[in-house]
């Protein structure tokens, strides 16, 4: 009998957003572990032996664990080729690859609650938002630039793909969180507009997920 997929997540989270849209649009039954990163209980020493950073997400597949976004999603686009989040296409596969790192490399590593929560304790609230309008704003004029040419439906064509799976909760989140101004980036919105009608996209939203605060089922 295969064991079940479990996730190590939290709502809040985008990287754990992304991953939960991998895991809907290939259709995976996976059991969902809350980790409460306000009661520290990333820094326990049972989740740690999970993911020894202490970051979620983490993925247990049998007796493989694997703690990292994008390693989790090449590594169920490998073992679980339904829905491919990959296109054929060379080129489109290398943009696909070059969105989803300005998104975890450029864009979401700054604004991690750590990083906003130190410069809100030691220069100040408003100098916290600050910085977060900066870091999306030069993220997202790099990806508008980029996409002009290779956008359909979605962010590479007329599928979802990977570059989608790391900008929706991208620009949800910042949208959601920061009341990010959208209006400079009219691609972006497009998208944006898009992927709320997603079923993927909209059941892994954090509302949705078991450890929303205040959800009841």
């Amino acid at each position: 009998m295969t064991s079940k997929l479990q996730l190590y997540s939290i709502y809040m989270s985008s990287p754990c957003f992304r991953v939960l849209i991998a895991l809907n649009l290939k259709g995976l039954d996976y059991e969902y572990k809350a980790v409460n990163l306000f009661e520290k209980e990333q820094n326990r020493p049972e989740y740690l032996k999970i993911n020894p950073l202490g970051y979620v997400p983490a993925l247990v597949d049998g007796n493989i664990v694997l703690a990292d976004s994008f390693a989790i999603i090449l590594y169920l686009e490998e073992k679980y080729p339904q829905h491919p989040l990959l296109p054929c296409d060379l080129v489109k596969k290398a943009i696909n690859y070059q969105v989803a790192n300005i998104v975890c490399s450029s864009i979401q590593p700054l604004l991690r609650l750590p990083i906003l929560r130190y410069i809100e304790e030691n220069v100040g609230e408003d100098e916290k938002f600050q910085w977060v309008y900066k870091h999306v704003a030069k993220g997202f004029a790099a990806l508008e630039i980029l996409l002009k040419h290779h956008a359909g439906k979605y962010a590479t064509g007329d599928q979802i793909y990977m570059a989608d799976v790391f900008l929706a909760p991208q620009l949800i989140s910042v949208t959601d969180r920061f009341n990010f101004g959208m209006s400079e980036y009219p691609l972006l919105s497009r998208l944006y507009e898009t992927y709320k009608q997603v079923p993927a996209i909209q059941n892994a939203l954090p509302q949705n997920q078991p450890d929303f605060p205040g959800r009841t089922s």
